[in-house]
């Protein structure tokens, strides 16, 4: 049987960039992975799309690749796994960064408001006339980034692009959850999504592990978040 791979989905505004030193540490132990530019997102030159059109650009990346995954999604990446991970044979396992864990007719938006808690982000995120929303570069680094070293944030801030609004508002069609294993990893000083908002998630999933970050954790708690995908790739190649 071919290994399985880890698959990385980044979340809204971001690009496959911000999993840089995660991938770097899971080279260091001897796991493969590969991330993912979502249409319009870091380096890709396709149009910006909404959640559907996502998950399908990654269930079609899956059967390219035709191995076993763990896919792994980090905030809106969560509904973009969990849409993918529908439409994809190839997913063995689930990961979820502080990400959202839909069910069957949810959107990120539903989730969002389920426990009524505010954040940083609110006030980070600007709406354009396009359809798109784009973030304050002052505003989002103590709601993203805050646990990171300056110069980090200050990095990632720079790579972030706009997001179209409708992939908030677009439900999820099904949940795989029932059917393949799934981790969530809450981080408690998010101030992106509320630790309450995660916790409401993570109820959801067969795994829950806490970490003592931000909502970055791929970038500001690089070893932690590679021992908890660790754990779930040895599960899946068993």
């Amino acid at each position: 049987m071919t290994d399985p791979l880890v698959v990385l989905v980044h979340g809204a505004w971001h690009g496959a960039w911000s999993w840089a030193a995660l991938q770097a540490e899971l080279d260091r132990r001897g796991i493969p992975s590969m991330a993912i530019d979502l249409p319009g997102h870091g380096a890709s030159t396709l149009p910006l799309g909404d959640l559907h059109g996502d998950a399908q650009h990654v269930a079609d990346v899956l059967d390219v690749l035709d191995r076993p995954v763990l896919l792994v999604g980090h905030s809106y990446g969560g509904a973009v796994v969990t849409e993918a991970a529908v439409r994809s044979t190839h997913v063995r396992g689930l990961v979820y960064l502080a990400a959202f864990a839909l069910d069957a007719g949810e959107a990120v938006r539903d989730l969002s408001r389920a426990v009524p808690r505010d954040t940083l982000l609110r006030g980070a995120s600007i709406p354009r006339d396009d359809g798109t929303s784009v973030l304050d570069p002052v505003a989002a680094i103590p709601a993203i980034y805050g646990s990171c070293p300056p110069e980090v944030a200050d990095a990632a801030i720079r790579r972030v692009g706009p997001q179209p609004n409708a992939t908030f508002a677009q439900p999820a069609t099904g949940n795989p959850r029932p059917g393949v294993a799934s981790t969530y990893v809450l981080c408690l000083r998010d101030d992106a999504v509320h630790p309450d908002v995660q916790r409401h998630m993570a109820a959801r999933c067969d795994r829950t592990v806490e970490l003592d970050t931000d909502h970055c954790p791929m970038i500001s708690a690089v070893e932690a978040t590679a021992d908890v995908i660790a754990d779930d790739y040895r599960s899946v190649t068993a």
